[in-house]
């Protein structure tokens, strides 16, 4: 068996409903039509598409019905493209509104470098959800070391499913919040945002980026109008 400082290449072996790696003992689900069971014996369904992303008119639609606890959390996932467990540790002392940019200072881990703990990221905010934010701190009455309150992701996922379906959205099962971090990248990337900002703002390599590529010939020129009302100046004066 393996310590825990050693990076381990797995070597999957198949027992009852999980590939269980030999040498480190670490497990995954195995999935039987798209369904598989957590450790602890609960169902669990895996998405059909987890590159789904929105179209700004789908968006749009999808944050008209949430409310307004929900409406919060999705609009901080949109705007800044990060991943859920990041959005949970953000605290208000992170956000510096004067320059308009936030740290996250608890990230992803890259366990192929032998990472123990991610490395903080700092991103740059739009002027527009800049003072969105300093309206929320200031009615919330948030004192630096407060959280923002984003809501936990099994109350997300419940919210996902109700609000796309009174949406109409397509496929509301494949709606997570990985999605609106999809959606992010989708909408910088059809607005000419470069690889390397991109990659940086949402803390994956080049590698990655080209691997969920989208064509931006599938946006007109009125989806990139509604992206801007939506994420307002991110980037715009680095797009091409």
């Amino acid at each position: 068996m393996l310590n825990s400082t050693t990076v381990c290449n797995h070597v999957w072996e198949e027992h009852n409903n999980k590939f269980i790696c030999r040498e480190c003992g670490k497990s995954k689900l195995v999935f039987t039509d798209g369904k598989g069971v957590r450790d602890n014996g609960r169902p669990y369904t895996k998405k059909a598409n987890k590159d789904r992303f929105l179209f700004p008119s789908e968006y749009m639609k999808f944050e008209d019905v949430l409310k307004s606890k929900q409406k919060f959390s999705v609009k901080f996932l949109i705007n800044t493209g990060c991943r859920i467990d990041e959005s949970k540790n953000v605290i208000v002392q992170d956000i510096d509104l004067a320059n308009r940019r936030l740290v996250f200072r608890k990230t992803k881990t890259k366990a192929t470098k032998g990472e123990e703990e991610g490395k903080p990221r700092i991103i740059p905010i739009s002027t527009q959800f800049a003072k969105f934010l300093k309206r929320y701190i200031a009615i919330k009455r948030l004192k630096p070391q407060d959280k923002l309150g984003v809501l936990s992701n099994n109350a997300l996922n419940t919210a996902y499913k109700i609000a796309a379906k009174k949406a109409k959205i397509k496929d509301p099962q494949d709606i997570s919040s990985h999605t609106f971090r999809k959606t992010l990248e989708v909408w910088l990337m059809s607005l000419g945002v470069a690889d390397i900002p991109l990659t940086a703002h949402l803390g994956h390599d080049i590698r990655t980026a080209a691997s969920h590529y989208v064509s931006p010939d599938i946006f007109t020129w009125d989806d990139r109008k509604s992206m801007r009302l939506i994420i307002g100046d991110l980037y715009e004066r680095r797009e091409r």
